[in-house]
């Protein structure tokens, strides 16, 4: 028997905006529920999990990335609210649920503490069911980084890669500084800081393959008769000890002085070398270690030597959630 449960179409805009489920589907809730709001609501939720049950072994490796800073620029939140197609995931409702979701993220520290927390009258779990059932794809938080700092700021690129970068201080210009760097780890990707925070393990064991790879392709370039590649001792500055360096600029002397080069002009071709074998033996930094990087903006400059150009500040930190 049809029931004669009258909805009207203030109740029904009333539930599409707090849920942002269709009109169709909040109309169907809300006869469903004999007129009650939060029990139609609930009616939501429930087709959520089924949904949310049906898809679990989906794979929610689109979405959005997205960044918040809070008031006073000392804490920021970077999340990725993933879907399965790209298509939702430029959606309009979507991002801007997952700017909602982000503002809300800035209120906790762990994505545990954040999926547990309150997000309109229910926990963030319970409205990515929700919304799951709304659009009918898996929604999950499949990144969450939090970054506290004297001063904290963001750059997120297409709404793909959102990164955070903390400063020591907040000086002149520092905004403009903080989005340069951001923007480098969104691009560049570095894992670390520096070099110092790397495990020896780590660093022995990228030397180990590295050099075999190099090996191995000098054995195809030996076959074909073309220039072999150079086969470093090194890769971080972590293996540079000075005793390293000191042995490294007594061959450099030496080959000066088999290349017949007087003595006294030893001292203006030293540094170049020297600079030459740093360069040479610190592959690893330059790739991983965010301040030994080149500076995207200026590749003659590493981006240690970009910060120190804003005065007494440093990078007390970054992190970096991408889409994928």
């Amino acid at each position: 028997m049809e029931s004669t449960v009258k909805v009207t179409a203030a109740e029904v805009n009333k539930l599409r905006q707090a849920t942002g489920a269709g009109m169709m589907d909040c109309k169907k809730a809300l006869v469903e529920a004999q007129g009650d709001f939060d029990k139609a609501i609930e009616v939501l939720r429930k087709k959520g999990q089924k949904v949310a049950e049906k898809r679990a072994d989906r794979d929610s490796s689109e979405g959005a990335a997205v960044s918040k800073i809070n008031t006073d620029q000392t804490q920021g939140v970077s999340i990725v609210l993933g879907c399965e197609t790209d298509f939702v995931g430029k959606n309009e409702n979507f991002l801007a649920l997952a700017n909602e979701l982000a503002e809300a993220a800035l209120n906790y520290n762990t994505k545990e503490e954040f999926l547990a927390g309150d997000f309109g009258g229910m926990t963030v779990a319970d409205k990515l069911t929700e919304q799951t059932g709304v659009i009918g794809e898996k929604l999950d938080i499949t990144a969450f980084e939090k970054l506290e700092a004297p001063f904290v700021g963001t750059y997120v690129h297409i709404n793909k890669i959102a990164a955070l970068v903390g400063l020591s201080a907040k000086v002149d210009n520092a905004e403009t500084l903080v989005k340069d760097v951001a923007m480098q780890v969104a691009s560049m990707g570095a894992t670390t800081l520096s070099y110092k925070d790397f495990d020896p393990a780590y660093i022995a064991s990228e030397t180990e393959a590295r050099i075999a790879v190099i090996e191995k392709d000098n054995i195809e370039l030996g076959r074909l008769g073309k220039t072999l590649k150079n086969v470093p001792k090194y890769i971080s500055m972590a293996q540079l000890t000075p005793e390293v360096l000191a042995q490294a600029e007594e061959d450099a002397k030496a080959e000066l002085k088999a290349e017949g080069k007087p003595e006294q002009i030893w001292d203006r071709i030293l540094p170049g070398k020297m600079e030459r074998f740093v360069s040479d033996n610190t592959t690893l930094d330059q790739e991983q270690c965010l301040l030994d990087q080149n500076f995207i903006k200026d590749e003659k400059i590493n981006v240690a030597k970009y910060v120190t150009s804003y005065g007494d500040v440093e990078i007390t930190g970054f992190k970096r959630a991408s889409v994928g």
